[in-house]
């Protein structure tokens, strides 16, 4: 699955390459990956190392959380032969939440059609909500317009209208967090390519077009938080992080068998089970002591009790916020139910669990439907979820620029044609001569269409993107 490390250095210039870096609180990933012939995600190389200095999503530490940035890198480096310059960063942590809001302008003249720049109008307008100290809003998606109390639009540039609203899903963070990671990146001699809201990387990795549509719920349970983000008609409807994740379960069993961390994380993977009712009384696992000191014998059943009671707690608070957005409303019912992924999914009968307590139709989600079919095993594991997202995210990005820069050059160049052809000798002579002035006025009116006709071309850059450039420029600034 890995390329071999060779004599030839690949650099990061290739714009079919990209490297997504996923700070988690118990391990942080680097992927490297790239689009085969057959449009699928061809990961190169991945390195993994033990996240120290996060909690909960969130940097504590500077200087451990560089180290194992500057770990996970050189091991991807080493797997692929490349040399990593830059990475797509994903941000969550319990310091992320969200909210609806509802917004409208009055346009000053209703006879022109609405464009992208009345769009802008209206984003900024959200951004000006007044949020909590130390808060900053780092995504505003519009969820459906209005214009004239026409509902349902779901693109009004090209619109008559004087009064254009719209319904925003707005994402709040604390952008010292943000900023700690930014800084973090570039400490590590890397350079931040973009900022990406993990939930939306995992669901891009693990979820379906159709989905999407229908309605579906994503949870992702990771060490130290567990992300929620629910779809419906193609359009993400509600974001939540629930500042419970793996290290509590693991915490539970360290504190109810009175084991250390290691051996709880170890009993947890090789023999936890969601649903005590699966596990016999008379089986039993042996815990060596410490320092020769007698092992302890634990049940199965006592294991899968302490981690039912928290695993249920952590389903209940999600459910809480899916009914929060309204999934009891047959208009905004979730039709393809709750899909499970991160590294809690491994946990054996999660599955049933969620499904007996939500009463929702449930799958664990792998990231294997954008991969290559030879992608190795481990890969598609769903602890690589958010790491997949952000790869095949900034993928995408590459090529959209790609295709909008050869569609440019392909314009320019039939236009240089086009003004290279010699006239025709008779045309010229048969019609009149137009005056010098009617003739530069006809020119300068050609230069503007296509002056107007580029700038239509040219790719709209979203809310988030325009944010990220001005929290670039804050960290190339910063001291």
């Amino acid at each position: 699955m890995f390329v071999p490390k060779s004599d030839i250095v690949l650099t990061m210039k290739d714009k079919d390459i990209a490297v997504g870096l996923d700070i988690g609180t118990t391990k942080i990933v680097a992927m490297i990956g790239r689009n085969n012939e057959y449009d699928k995600m061809e990961i190169l190389g991945i390195g993994k190392s033990k996240s120290l200095g996060v909690h909960r999503g969130v940097v504590n530490n500077i200087t451990q959380t560089i180290q194992s940035i500057q770990q996970a890198v050189q091991e991807a480096e080493a797997n692929s032969g490349m040399d990593i310059s830059e990475v797509v960063v994903g941000i969550a942590g319990q310091h992320i939440r969200s909210l609806q809001h509802s917004d409208y302008i009055t346009r000053a003249n209703s006879d022109e059609v609405i464009s992208e720049k009345d769009i802008d109008m209206l984003c900024n307008q959200v951004h000006k909500l007044v949020m909590l100290p130390g808060e900053e809003i780092i995504h505003v998606l519009p969820q459906e317009y209005k214009v004239d109390g026409q509902a349902e639009i779901t693109e009004p540039i090209g619109m008559y209208g004087g009064r254009l609203e719209a319904n925003f899903h707005v994402v709040v963070g604390q952008i010292s967090s943000i900023r700690n990671i930014g800084r973090c990146v570039k400490s590590s001699g890397l350079e931040l390519a973009g900022v990406t809201l993990e939930p939306l990387a995992s669901a891009n990795a693990v979820l379906s077009q159709e989905e999407k549509e229908a309605g579906v719920a994503l949870i992702d349970i990771g060490g130290g938080t567990t992300d929620l983000a629910i779809f419906k008609d193609g359009i993400i409807r509600h974001t939540a992080v629930i500042p419970f994740g793996g290290n509590v379960i693991t915490e539970d069993i360290k504190e109810g068998c009175s084991i250390i961390e290691k051996q709880a994380e170890l009993l947890k993977v090789k023999f936890g089970s969601a649903w005590p009712g699966e596990n016999k009384d008379n089986e039993i696992v042996s815990i060596p002591g410490l320092r020769g000191r007698e092992p302890k014998e634990i049940t199965l059943k006592n294991l899968s009790k302490v981690i039912h009671f928290r695993v249920v707690e952590i389903i209940e608070q999600v459910f809480l916020e899916i009914k929060n957005y309204g999934h009891d409303e047959q208009k905004k019912k979730l039709i393809a139910g709750i899909v499970i992924t991160g590294g809690g999914a491994q946990l054996k009968h999660l599955k049933q669990l969620v499904e007996y307590i939500t009463g929702m139709d449930t799958r664990i989600g792998y990231p294997n439907e954008h991969l290559a079919g030879n992608s190795d095993p481990e890969t598609t594991s769903p602890m690589y979820a958010t790491a997949v997202g952000l790869v095949l995210n900034s993928l995408e990005k590459n090529k959209k620029r790609i295709e909008e820069e050869e569609a440019e050059i392909a314009q320019e160049v039939k236009e240089d044609i086009q003004d290279e052809q010699p006239q025709d000798i008779e045309q010229s002579i048969e019609e009149p001569q137009q005056p010098v002035n009617e003739g530069f006025e006809t020119e300068n009116k050609e230069v503007e269409e296509r002056k107007e006709y580029t700038e239509s071309k040219k790719p709209r850059q979203n809310i988030f993107e325009k944010w990220f450039d001005n929290f670039k420029d804050f960290l190339d600034n910063a001291e």
